[in-house]
């Protein structure tokens, strides 16, 4: 893998006349555009002159990937636009189009339809609920929705809620009882193979949207609240392109034909979002999953990616796996491994990273096979992730593991980590497309002067606003147009940025103490038998209190080596059991330098994870924290009841 150029010493530069503000040691000026590339159909555009009759987006048939190509991709997105223009809508920024799937092919082909009919794509995350989705069709006042055979039914039953839902788009047949069923409800249920075909017989010229022109509204997943729209401009997607596409050529690794990706993140994410335009523009090729988890890796495997874009809670998953069999070895695989390790460590210390080396050859080619054998970057974000499991797949599978900082309002790309950068902790220095500053946040204690503060990005990343929310606007990107992030950063001596906690999920206790409960949160789930924690304070109360979801086959392990014949449901019951746990978090509490108000004085053990299924997690696997402070108020209450029972004064 070839090296920046970049001094990682010196990775971003202080602005003249911005109190706490840098940009991106790459350039000196902002840039706004790559390759020519101004709008989000232009990505199109330039991937089809690069790999026009090349693979361009795949998915499975009998266990082999079938693929169309960049010139199909766009012909084909042309007659479904044409179709939905034949039903009677406007090639206009005032159409909005919903797209209710799971990642496919045809997603992609109903968003480039858009694209090039200058409509406005509105994505549903496809876990979404009846409820949230009469919300956005609502909200957006959409008529017309793409969507999955399986979501029909779910649209047809809230079809009184939503009387401007005109027309449904299915990926799939369309059976004569369920048309029949909506039209009764004044809805039209066409199949995306029919409308394409109509669309092909009456193609219409082609009109794609302009720079400043609405190209997508996202709606933030929702962790309180109603989700809000953020309306995404080609100029705003352009710009995410750029940040990407400048950011991997300048540390030596651009993206090119050959890349391979595969897509199981969310398309609705602006991280998978803009990652598919970055790789079009690149003129690589995607990959499908069957969007089943449990075959997650096996699809890895047979599509054999070389770009691998993840979240960390994937990424610490497959690191316990791989640890848990190294472990299990025991001998002389074991001694090995650590051997090959310390080894590849030492060269990456002197900035070397590599995957075909001898101990690749003898020892982590069956580890680097589990992701298909040809990683060269891996990319996290979204949450923060340990340095200890950075440094594990830089080893392991010699590659680049970028880690990016951004959000839906900024497009996603406000901060990315450099290749020879061999510290873990941050979150990199600003990309070459924005400008990034730290404000105070005096009632956190959070400093300019002390090189902290709340995140704020300027840049033509920064969205038009929230639909119908001038307000909600107003309260995120100030007059001068900073967009002001509600996380709480850290400017390193090398000019990283080090996220630190987030001013918005912070609340007051009794004694004017104010908490991070994220902060907490990630010092407690390293406990290695803490699978999930949600952190909760009242500001009545002078402490804080948890709900803790062990992790299951550490606390087993555990039982059976101190002589617990329990089920995981009766250890999560056991006093015993919560003593220890509650010892250990706060240990590391302590050991992170937490204050005493910021220890929760009582945890209650909970045997079922928090997923998407269950509502506690948002799509991109958030803690909902509204919705999981109602889910365990009685047990809260309990907690605080409890606990003060054992600190009151007896009389």
């Amino acid at each position: 893998m070839a090296e920046s150029n970049m001094d990682i010493e010196h990775q971003a530069i202080d602005i003249p006349g911005i109190p706490g503000a840098k940009r991106s040691a790459f350039s000196e000026k902002l840039l706004e555009t790559y390759d020519g590339i101004t709008t989000a159909y232009e990505a199109y555009l330039k991937g089809a002159e690069i790999s026009g009759d090349r693979p361009c987006l795949g998915k499975q048939f009998n266990g082999a990937y079938a693929w169309v190509t960049y010139n199909q991709v766009l012909e084909r997105a042309a007659d479904l636009g044409s179709g939905i223009l034949e039903l009677g809508y406007q090639p206009s920024a005032e159409t909005f189009v919903g797209i209710y799937a799971a990642n496919g092919v045809e997603w992609i082909l109903a968003d480039v339809a858009c694209l090039t009919y200058s409509m406005v794509s509105v994505p549903l995350y496809d876990t979404l609920g009846s409820d949230a989705c009469t919300f956005i069709i609502n909200h957006s006042n959409i008529s017309l929705i793409v969507c999955d055979e399986n979501k029909v039914e779910v649209l047809l039953a809230k079809a009184e809620e939503c009387p401007k839902l005109k027309h449904i788009i299915t990926i799939g047949d369309v059976k004569e009882e369920v048309e029949q069923k909506a039209g009764k409800r004044g809805i039209m249920v066409k199949s995306f193979k029919n409308v394409t075909d109509f669309g092909k017989n009456n193609r219409k010229e082609k009109s794609p949207g302009k720079p400043d022109d609405l190209v997508t509204v996202c709606y933030t997943s929702g962790t309180t609240g109603q989700p809000k729209g953020a309306m995404i401009t080609n100029r705003n997607i352009a710009t995410g392109i750029a940040a990407t596409r400048i950011h991997f050529e300048r540390n030596g690794r651009p993206l090119v034909p050959n890349d391979v990706q595969i897509s199981y993140l969310p398309l609705p994410h602006i991280y998978e979002r803009t990652l598919q335009l970055v790789l079009r523009s690149s003129g690589s090729r995607s990959g499908f999953s069957r969007n089943v988890v449990e075959l997650l890796f096996e699809d890895i495997r047979l599509l054999r990616p070389t770009v691998f874009p993840s979240v960390p809670r994937l990424l610490n998953r497959l690191y316990d796996m791989i640890v848990a069999s190294v472990e299990g070895s025991g001998g002389i695989k074991k001694r090995l491994f650590n051997r090959a390790f310390a080894s590849k460590l030492a060269d990456l210390e002197k900035g070397q990273i590599y995957n075909n080396s001898f101990w690749d050859k003898v020892v982590f080619r069956k580890i680097q096979a589990v992701l298909g054998g040809r990683i060269s970057i891996i990319g996290t974000g979204a949450a923060p992730i340990e340095a200890k499991v950075l440094t594990f797949f830089k080893v392991v599978f010699g590659c680049w593991v970028v880690e990016g900082y951004g959000q839906t309002e900024g497009v996603g790309c406000a901060a990315m980590t450099n290749l020879r950068d061999k510290s873990a902790g941050h979150v990199g220095p600003p990309t070459a497309t924005c400008y990034i500053k730290l404000v105070d946040v005096p009632e956190m204690e959070y400093y300019t002067s002390k090189n902290q503060g709340e995140v704020c990005i300027y840049g033509t990343n920064v969205f038009k606003g929230y639909l119908k929310e001038p307000k909600k606007t107003a309260e995120v990107i100030d007059k001068d147009g900073w967009l002001h992030s509600g996380d709480v950063g850290e400017w390193k001596p090398n000019g990283t940025l080090k996220i630190i906690g987030r001013k918005k999920c912070i609340f007051k206790l009794s004694q004017g103490e104010y908490v991070a409960p994220d902060k907490i949160e990630n010092v407690y789930i390293k406990s290695p038998f803490v699978a999930q924690v949600f952190v909760y304070g009242h500001s009545l109360k002078s402490f804080i209190v948890g709900i803790v979801v062990p992790d299951e086959a550490v606390l087993l392990k555990w039982a059976s080596e101190n002589g617990f014949s329990k089920t995981f449901q009766e250890l999560c019951e056991n006093k015993d059991v919560k003593d220890m746990i509650f010892k250990d978090i706060v240990a590391r509490g302590k050991e992170a330098k937490l204050a005493s108000f910021e220890q929760v004085k009582n945890i209650l053990l909970h045997s079922e994870l928090f997923s998407i299924e269950n509502g506690l997690l948002t799509p991109t696997f958030k803690s909902k924290r509204f919705t999981l402070q109602k889910r365990f108020a009685e047990e809260i209450e309990k907690l605080y009841k409890n606990q003060e029972q054992t600190i009151r004064p007896k009389l």
